[in-house]
């Protein structure tokens, strides 16, 4: 909310003056077209992967502590089974408990740390890929004399004569026609 504020107020006071050039961008089009884009989907989902087999490995050692204290409890109903053999017998069963109620902390730690490790890497890669793209617009707008672009995002309503998307697209040597994301360019589904 404060963004918007911030913005509204920034064009309220570039609007007394009569020679301001304002534009917008869609920078969820730009961060999807951008080059660094599929690479790092790629990488998300491949980490994703390593994660989920690591987590997979570890169920599958619990299923085997399971299979363990199953095991002990069959071994239990035995109605021959001596006291020295039972007492025995017990102890593995509640130390096989123990490790199970271990193992069930362990992976839920892990799935954790590994959402956290997640959304801080997609986090990092998507800061790296806008700070591109801040830089590139800011090129654009050098270029063309603009003195206020704004995200399309943080605005209620902006004409469409003023985006200047596919033109920040053609700076990042995307063909807007092309472009994944794009509306009016006959790919909305894209």
């Amino acid at each position: 909310m404060k963004k918007l504020v911030i913005i509204a107020a920034i064009a309220a006071a570039f609007s007394a003056s009569a020679d301001v050039k304002v534009g917008t961008v869609d920078m969820f089009v730009l961060v999807r077209n951008h080059s660094s884009y599929e690479p790092n989907k790629k990488l998300l989902n491949e980490t994703e992967k390593d994660y989920s087999k690591k987590i997979d490995r570890m169920k599958s050692e619990l299923e085997g502590v399971q299979e363990e204290g199953k095991s002990l409890t069959d071994q239990l109903r035995n109605p021959m089974l001596a006291a020295a053999a039972k007492a025995k017998l017990e102890k593995d069963l509640l130390d096989v408990q123990n490790r199970f109620l271990s193992g069930q902390q362990a992976i839920r730690s892990e799935m954790m740390r590994t959402q956290q490790d997640l959304q801080d890497l997609e986090g990092r890669l998507l800061k790296a890929t806008t700070e591109d793209l801040h830089r590139i617009i800011d090129a654009f707008a050098d270029k063309e004399s603009y003195d206020l672009i704004v995200d399309v995002s943080a605005t209620p309503f902006a004409k469409k004569s003023l985006d200047v998307t596919p033109a920040i697209l053609k700076e990042m040597g995307v063909d807007p026609t092309m472009a994944k994301g794009l509306k009016d360019a006959g790919n909305e589904g894209k």
